[in-house]
């Protein structure tokens, strides 16, 4: 069968620091298949970003890695990205939080390590304000525009709803969606299509 037919097209809109990456329902990358991407930086240089909606097939928590946060639930760290994975990025919405990088769209990136820890040993609310990933996407100068240009991402607004507060499982369809058709149709191709 020949799978052209089946061909999703990107928007074309151009992705900047806090939108969204959403992966074509064709692309099927092993780090990248039904995934959505925060841009974090998107300039001459190249693009960085952080997948969204992975997790890693056995629970990696924040607690395993910092001794402190022994006696607090699991806070689990997602799969960020494939590049860097032993580095520790945190989305949040602590805007007052030394050294975030505001992303513009009221969540912020990173910022002073020691003070989440502590937030978060004061028993501060940690879901739905603070999410940890382990590694991060990139992609060189013109790479990601080359990518757009092949269909494999459209290009969406990135929230706090979506991005912290929804269950990441359905972070790609819920996104897909709210681009409106034909997308909304696209975000029900099966990923699997030989088994249908």
């Amino acid at each position: 069968m020949d799978m052209r037919i089946f061909q999703v097209h990107s928007n074309k809109a151009l992705p900047h620091v806090g939108s969204i990456l959403i992966a074509s329902p064709l692309l099927y990358d092993y780090h990248f298949a039904r995934s959505v991407v925060l841009m974090v930086t998107h300039n001459i240089e190249g693009s960085m970003g952080i997948v969204m909606n992975k997790n890693f097939r056995y629970l990696i928590a924040l607690n395993q890695l910092v001794p402190k946060l022994a006696a607090v639930p699991a806070i689990p760290i997602f799969k960020g990205g494939p590049v860097d994975r032993d580095t520790i990025f945190f989305l949040h919405v602590l805007g007052h939080l030394k050294g975030a990088l505001d992303l513009g769209n009221g969540l912020y990136l990173n910022g002073d390590f020691s003070a989440v820890i502590q937030y978060i040993l004061n028993g501060n609310p940690v879901e739905g304000f603070i999410r940890f990933f382990a590694g991060y996407a990139g992609w060189e100068h013109e790479q990601l525009e080359k990518e757009i240009d092949d269909d494999s991402w459209m290009v969406g607004e990135g929230t706090k709803t979506h991005l912290l507060d929804e269950d990441y499982h359905n972070l790609w369809f819920n996104s897909m969606n709210e681009l409106g058709k034909p997308y909304s149709l696209w975000a029900t191709y099966p990923q699997y299509p030989s088994c249908n």
